[in-house]
């Protein structure tokens, strides 16, 4: 199971203590999240995009700068199987940003994919027209009723403006659940609070929304 970031600002901020805190929450959980990981982040008007097969906690965050959103993603991969590059997320198409953590069991829909999260995000987009916030909830909301069992489906999805967040999970409560922290410039998202932080907050589980 997969560990999930996302933070939108009105200021710049340095992503590298970012980094550092994240891949801290990523090294001491209590599965493994080594699996390689990845990111994007914009500055201003340009859209960079960073992956590597190392765990996130082995890599070296000097090299980024600031950014007012970043999406990040670290792996664990199922059964320990597909650790390739380029199955690691996020994943992005010419607009969207699409990172995913959870786990399902005997999904009935057909989409193309590497991985069962790309296939998701490809069936997202499938019900895109003109309102993505129609296509997104239409999507999750079928992807529930033809799947066996869910033991957990997290997913942060972005255009850099608006956020798409859903959180359903069937058990394990404290490892599933994601946390939102809302301050004065800055909106974060996180499989975890950050250590030794005031003002985080559950998202309560079977939420399906739409934050700007």
């Amino acid at each position: 199971m997969c560990r999930l970031l996302l933070i939108k600002s009105e200021q710049e901020f340095e992503i590298n203590p970012y980094l550092e805190t994240f891949s801290s929450i990523c090294k001491n959980s209590k599965e493994y999240q080594g699996h390689g990981w990845g990111m994007t982040y914009m500055d201003g008007r340009r859209r960079d995009i960073y992956k590597s097969l190392k765990p996130i906690w082995a890599d070296d965050f000097s090299i980024f700068g600031s950014a007012r959103f970043l999406l990040v993603h670290a792996r664990s991969a199922f059964r320990d199987e597909g650790i390739k590059l380029e199955n690691n997320m996020p994943f992005m198409d010419e607009k969207y940003s699409f990172i995913f953590n959870g786990e399902l069991h005997g999904v009935r829909i057909k989409e193309e994919g590497r991985i069962g999260a790309e296939r998701i995000f490809n069936y997202i987009k499938r019900f895109y027209k003109d309102d993505m916030q129609e296509a997104f909830q239409k999507a999750v909301r079928i992807i529930n009723k033809k799947t066996k069992y869910i033991r957990a489906m997290n997913i942060l999805m972005s255009d850099f403006h608006s956020i798409y967040l859903c959180s359903i999970f069937n058990e394990d409560e404290e490892y599933f659940s994601l946390f939102k922290k809302q301050t004065v410039d800055a909106l974060i998202i996180c499989s975890g609070p950050f250590p030794k932080e005031q003002g985080w907050k559950p998202v309560p589980n079977n939420t399906i929304e739409v934050l700007q």
